[in-house]
């Protein structure tokens, strides 16, 4: 159990979250030992002053869920959450530039961001999409990104449809090399789903299921 609790981001991003819920999260995350919990910005100082001592990392995010926000936004979001307290940040990318090969867009967006979040200690990742994307521009956004900065790549925001896949974890992973993180959201939902990932290449896996996984049980979360 706790080999792959400490790969996992335990996450809620639900927009109708309350505190009471960010908390409980918080105490499961102590409790089981992952990697971090992952919130939305408005949580981030509540999560970094309840998990402070824990070992437990604050995860917060930019420009979630569409990432198609103007890079200043962004940077602006990512100095916030290091303000608050963030140890990561999942950023996501500009997906209409990605679609359109626009790859000069793509690296000026994320090292903008990248910069910004390494000026306040933390560490990027950065949101791919993969079901919106080519094969190609997969590859186009995971080599801009190891460019840029950054610290991971992500499959999925959980809010777009899709989710993490084999296939895509072991092109991400072959796209970074080995020494950029790459990290599998969406629809990791069982601890065969997240061993899976990790075989395949994952370095950490994002997941609201993520007592169902450590406990041998199967999630019901659509992330």
């Amino acid at each position: 159990m706790s080999d792959i609790a400490s790969y996992i981001d335990h996450t809620l991003l639900k927009p109708e979250a309350s505190r009471e819920d960010i908390l409980r999260v918080c105490e499961e995350a102590v409790k089981y030992g992952f990697a971090s919990v992952c919130v939305n910005p408005i949580w981030t100082a509540l999560v970094h002053n309840k998990l402070k001592g824990s070992g437990v990392k604050t995860c917060s995010v930019v420009g979630f869920p569409f990432g198609a926000t103007p890079t200043d936004v962004k940077v602006y979001e990512a100095r916030g959450a290091n303000l608050d307290g963030a140890d990561e940040i999942d950023m996501v990318i500009n997906i209409a530039a990605a679609r359109a090969n626009d790859r000069s867009s793509l690296y000026m967006d994320i090292a903008a961001v990248a910069d910004a979040v390494h000026a306040g200690g933390a560490i990027l990742k950065v949101i791919l999409e993969t079901h919106l994307l080519t094969d190609d521009q997969k590859v186009m956004v995971c080599e801009a990104a190891a460019e840029a900065g950054a610290d991971f790549v992500k499959t999925s925001t959980g809010f777009s449809g899709g989710g993490a896949t084999m296939e895509d974890i072991e092109l991400m992973r072959r796209s970074v090399g080995p020494r950029i993180g790459v990290k599998a959201s969406g629809g990791v939902r069982s601890i065969e789903d997240a061993r899976a990932m990790i075989q395949a290449g994952a370095t950490r896996i994002g997941a609201s299921s993520s007592v169902a996984i450590v406990n041998g049980e199967q999630g019901a979360a659509a992330y």
